[in-house]
């Protein structure tokens, strides 16, 4: 189609399944609610994405899609994520630069967190008009399936009648990543310059994604921020989860009148079938809430080695070199587990799950533990505990391992305005996203920086945005960052002032080694 002029209309472009129209934002123009996949609704509920269907005419891309389907209240996050939820949310979104570039442009691909269990690709990390304008990069963000509906392993239930896969939520992942490799050059990006990254459960998958063999020549680079890379769990330990999630399901239905009491009996493939949504989200979340104390360390949303989609697990994969050998950033906030408290008490920090976690360690580290954590089970230092249990130590190790084969350049990121300082969180999981994005217009940031420290927290935002850039652009830092290497060890710290740190946390470090002699491999 052309403008009245005669030109080419730059909002309309051609994608695999039909015509798009989007819209002009200032200097930005974007693409939104994209199908990448068919809706896995019906019979291809708990089955792997199917192509995307066809359609007819000029689709409006102007809107974002449907939330994939979550709690309302997000009990386990604290997050509030706007917008109708539910089954049909497989979309991407896509933002370019409305100045005309010469040449493809870098691409960068954002995983939203939230533990598996909320989030969406129209929270402000979404929207990323700090990347694109900063670049100038091509930004792509994305929904993909969550809770029950895509990190429990149901393949146990499977038949031929009605078969059920794995690895779902990866699955998705994996659909959006050759969605754009298939389609973003009609947006102007390059498909062989696709820089992924993510924080949190985002930070998972993009560590998953290195040894997910599928998603081989899809990513050229990646970022893992806040990532638990070790919640990944055997088909042993996921049956288990399942078969608890069945249960909490009957037992929900059965406390209801007539109709669900009846459908309470009924065989677990067609229990799981034939549930609402808001009934799968409601036993998740109890679920959610049991594992932590029942299983301390581990979460029960999370990718599953199922021996097929994930062969192995990702640290295995990366210990052997047999990952995508690609370069990536990756670190942690100063105290990633003071945030995990009420209602996301989900990391091993109260005295039953310290112990529980001492119980499983070799009893020849206990006493090395018990040195670098003084104080334990303290408040504050069972948090720093639980923190680097689920973050810190498992990035350290995976770089340590990725190092041997790819470049590596790791952080952590200091800085914490006042008001965090005071209340006892300081740099906590997740401070970092509001200045990163460049979004301190949101009501939490706000708050945060409301005793001082915006302009501070502002800048060192910036500063690593400028970095994730620079790194997207060529896969290379400024010489001020130098590579990681496990001989040597140094971490760039960004705070209100950057500097360079040596093997920090070396006597922590040293008791995990021989707390995890095994991290990652399977048992």
């Amino acid at each position: 189609m052309t403008s009245a002029g005669g030109a080419l209309d730059p909002l309309e472009v051609d994608v695999a399944s039909g015509r798009l129209r989007g819209v002009q934002e200032g200097r930005v123009r974007s693409w939104r609610g994209i199908p990448y996949a068919a809706p896995p609704v019906g019979p291809l509920r708990f089955r792997a994405p199917a192509p995307p269907r066809p359609w007819r005419g000029i689709r409006d891309g102007s809107r974002y899609g449907t939330v994939a389907a979550q709690a309302s209240w997000q009990a386990m996050t604290g997050m509030v994520t706007s917008g109708r939820s539910g089954e049909d949310c497989l979309t991407i979104n896509v933002q370019a630069p409305a100045d005309a570039a010469a040449g493809p442009l870098p691409v960068m691909v954002f995983i939203h967190g939230g533990g598996y269990s909320a989030g969406s690709s129209r929270d402000f990390s979404g929207q990323g008009e700090g990347f694109v304008l900063g670049g100038p990069v091509v930004y792509v963000s994305f929904n993909y399936r969550l809770g029950a509906l895509g990190y429990l392993d149901f393949s146990r239930y499977s038949s031929q009648e009605r078969p059920f896969e794995s690895n779902l939520g990866l699955r998705d992942q994996v659909a959006a990543l050759r969605w754009v490799h298939e389609n973003i050059r009609a947006f102007g990006g390059d498909p062989a310059n696709v820089t992924v990254f993510g924080e949190s459960a985002g930070g998972n998958a993009v560590t998953t994604l290195l040894a997910t063999p599928s998603a081989a020549g899809l990513f050229a680079r990646a970022i893992a921020q806040s990532a638990p890379p070790n919640a990944v769990y055997t088909r042993s330990t996921t049956a288990t989860w399942a078969a608890e999630f069945v249960d909490v399901l009957r037992t929900h239905l059965r406390r209801k009148r007539t109709a669900g009491a009846a459908r309470a009996d009924e065989p677990a493939a067609v229990l799981l079938a034939g549930a609402s949504v808001a009934e799968l989200v409601e036993a998740a979340l109890v679920l959610q809430v049991r594992t932590p104390d029942a299983y301390p360390g581990a979460f029960c949303l999370a990718p599953v080695i199922d021996g097929d989609f994930l062969p192995e697990h990702p640290m295995s994969a990366i210990r052997a070199g047999r990952a995508h050998r690609v370069p990536i950033i990756i670190g942690n906030n100063a105290r990633e587990g003071s945030l995990f408290r009420g209602r996301i008490d989900i990391i091993p920090r109260t005295p039953h799950r310290i112990a529980a976690v001492f119980e499983a360690a070799p009893e020849t580290a206990r006493s090395l533990m018990r040195a670098a954590y003084p104080g334990l089970p303290g408040v504050r230092v069972a948090a720093d505990f639980g923190g680097d249990f689920g973050f810190w130590y498992p990035s350290s190790r995976l770089a340590d391992l990725h190092s041997r084969y790819a470049p590596v350049h790791m952080y952590r990121f200091d800085f914490a305005p006042r008001l965090l300082k005071l209340v006892g969180l300081d740099a906590t999981h997740g401070t970092e996203m509001f200045a990163l994005f460049g979004r301190l217009d949101e009501p939490i940031a706000r708050t945060m920086t409301a005793l001082g420290g915006r302009g501070d927290y502002a800048r060192a935002g910036a500063r690593m945005r400028a970095f994730w850039l620079h790194f997207a652009g060529d896969g290379d830092l400024p010489k001020s960052w130098p590579a990681y290497s496990a001989e040597a060890r140094r971490v760039f710290v960004i705070d209100a002032t950057d500097h360079i740190e040596t093997d920090p946390f070396r006597a922590k470090r040293l008791a995990w080694d021989q707390f995890f002699p095994d991290l990652g491999a399977d048992d």
